[in-house]
């Protein structure tokens, strides 16, 4: 099965600030040879400490930075080498969910405008008419569980979890073939990280959507993706699926984030 998803030896450099004026300023590489793949339909998550490279790879797939070498390859074209207006077009096959349900949703905003943001971005040729925004907008509420008049609230009406859901139906709107989600349940209590992940497969199963899954949460993990990459230090240090890489681990690095995992006994 051809990759929806082809990110091919990536790498990225971050230029350090000088310590002395006549020094040769120093580079920091977040990423080095990164390649991995994920498949229509399938999810591939992400995990390593914090410091790893995770978020640094999901800005790359979304060509929010620039990679430093290698090539980022959606539905076979490298989004990299796309001329803007083009890269704007290609966007609504790719959408990301972030960490912060808060902080990623403007508060002077209504959750309709919000949500059809993606659909308000795209070229005029392409764009919706303002009735059929609105349906959009509509449809998008009720596949994450709110309802038609939310549309009508501000974020800060909402709780933790309502809001994430909120940022999950901006993502879905564009009936994308791509998320990635960067720690999109870490912010959440305990008990609302399970109907939110839930509420991703779901959407998985009813629209087909292929997920990166960026995660330090190896349980998270292990529930959501077909298959996991460790990343440490800017390279992917083990890849499989998750079930038998977390309990057959083969790199020392695995074992490590393996054994501190709380082990809880009653």
């Amino acid at each position: 099965m051809t990759a929806l998803l082809h990110v091919d030896s990536l790498g990225k450099r971050y230029a350090l600030t000088r310590a002395l004026p006549w020094r040769p300023a120093e580079t920091l590489e977040a990423l080095a040879g990164v390649s991995l793949q994920v498949r229509e339909g399938h999810s591939v998550g992400i995990v390593g400490e914090s410091g790893s490279g995770k978020s640094t790879l999901a800005r790359c797939v979304m060509a929010l930075e620039t990679p430093s070498s290698g090539a980022v390859r959606m539905m076979g074209v490298d989004l990299h080498q796309l001329p803007p207006g083009e890269l704007r077009r290609a966007r609504r096959h790719f959408q990301m969910i972030f960490q912060d349900p808060y902080g990623s949703l403007d508060p002077r905003m209504r959750i309709g405008r919000t949500i059809g943001e993606p659909l308000a971005a795209l070229p005029a040729t392409d764009r919706p008419s303002r009735r059929d925004m609105d349906d959009h907008v509509r449809e998008a509420l009720l596949a994450v569980g709110l309802t038609a008049a939310d549309a009508q609230r501000f974020p800060h009406e909402f709780s933790g979890g309502q809001r994430q859901r909120i940022a999950i139906a901006r993502a879905i709107i564009n009936r994308p073939r791509l998320i990635v989600a960067d720690e999109p349940v870490s912010a959440l209590d305990v008990s609302v990280q399970a109907q939110v992940l839930n509420l991703l497969m779901d959407l998985q199963d009813r629209f087909g959507i292929s997920y990166l899954f960026i995660s330090h949460d190896l349980a998270v993990v292990q529930h959501v993706c077909d298959e996991v990459a460790v990343l440490q230090h800017g390279r992917i240090v083990e890849y499989g699926p998750p079930h038998d890489l977390f309990a057959r681990p083969a790199h020392p690095y695995t074992e490590a984030l393996v054994k501190a995992v709380p082990d809880i006994r009653f």
